[in-house]
């Protein structure tokens, strides 16, 4: 099976009740982690790829890699997707450069730009069989170069969703319901803190959500900044030398109720991150002789495919689907 676009995916989501997992990549360990958890469990998939990570990577190396898991994993849909493209331009190299999808993220412009500019990236798309995601309302937090202090993301307008996609065409719509980019998604001042004195966060804007819902029936909608920050990883990362203090993230249950609504595609990595790093820093504590890559990559890539089996049985509900 070749490299596909979301549409399919979505359309079985959304009468599913499930969501697709959209991970980010930066190398083949991730690679290799996330699809093989997908290829044993039956799940579709979506490999996304940021303007930091082609960057660091190199947009040939990741597409390749990507293609090779294609190969791997040959009875599984797999799409490649550009995550928070900041201009046509870059749009254009990654459809030009073999990729299924691509995000436009023109949601810090005014209205009126980011239609006309979210219009132009899907003219050209669709004249060459790849898809769009556009996005309305703004996320705090910081991934790659997207940086938003708190306090300066606004909730998407329900009131706008209906004009945005019917002018623009585009395939599917980031929202802003609260969730949040990176692994310090909220300051302590914005939680509570249980009887256990352990952080929680502020719940989602289901009533946003809902509401976007009746107005674009039918349509897929997408969640960034959706990692949960599992607080097993952040207690090895900092039992093992780290500093992340008070790192939260989104509560699982809450994802796992949007993606039975028409949430079709959530986006987690700083989860990805997390387990690395958490299982690289426990192996030299563990390891101190070792110096081969290849010692500590292996379990960091186990790592990592443990925790996307995890999201896509118990956050997702996408094991089976493909």
């Amino acid at each position: 099976m070749p490299l596909v676009t979301t549409t399919e995916m979505f359309k079985k989501a959304y009468d599913g009740g499930y969501a697709v997992g959209a991970f980010n990549v930066n190398n083949m360990e991730i690679v290799q982690g996330i699809t093989e958890a997908a290829g044993e469990l039956n799940a579709p998939v979506i490999l996304q790829v940021s303007k930091g990570a082609r960057a660091y990577a190199n947009h040939t190396y990741l597409v390749k890699m990507v293609e090779a898991a294609v190969i791997e994993n040959p009875n599984i849909p797999i799409a490649l997707h550009l995550d928070h493209g900041d201009s046509f331009e870059v749009c254009k190299s990654c459809i030009d450069g073999g990729f299924t999808s691509v995000m436009i993220d023109a949601s810090s412009k005014p209205f009126e730009e980011n239609i006309a500019l979210t219009k132009k990236v899907v003219e050209y798309a669709h004249d060459h069989g790849v898809v769009v995601e556009a996005e309305l309302g703004t996320l705090a937090g910081v991934e790659d170069e997207v940086v938003v202090e708190a306090g300066q993301e606004s909730y998407t307008h329900p009131e706008e969703v209906e004009e945005f996609v019917s002018r623009t065409g585009c395939d599917s719509l980031a929202i802003a319901i609260g969730t949040s980019h990176g692994a310090y998604k909220f300051t302590p001042a914005q939680c509570t803190r249980n009887e256990d004195g352990v952080l929680v966060p502020p719940p989602l804007r289901f009533d946003v959500l809902e509401e976007c819902i009746k107005r674009l029936p039918g349509f897929p909608i997408v969640l960034h900044g959706s990692s949960s920050v599992p607080q097993e990883f952040v207690k090895l990362v900092n039992t093992y030398g780290g500093a992340m203090p008070d790192a939260i993230g989104i509560p699982e249950e809450q994802l796992r109720e949007a993606a039975k609504l028409a949430v079709c595609k959530i986006n987690i990595d700083s989860d990805i991150r997390l387990a690395i790093t958490a299982s690289i820093r426990k192996h030299f504590a563990e390891h101190p002789d070792h110096f081969d890559p290849r010692q500590y990559l292996k379990p960091a890539r186990q790592a990592v495919k443990d925790m996307v089996a995890h999201k896509i049985v118990n956050v997702l509900g996408c094991d089976g689907k493909a």
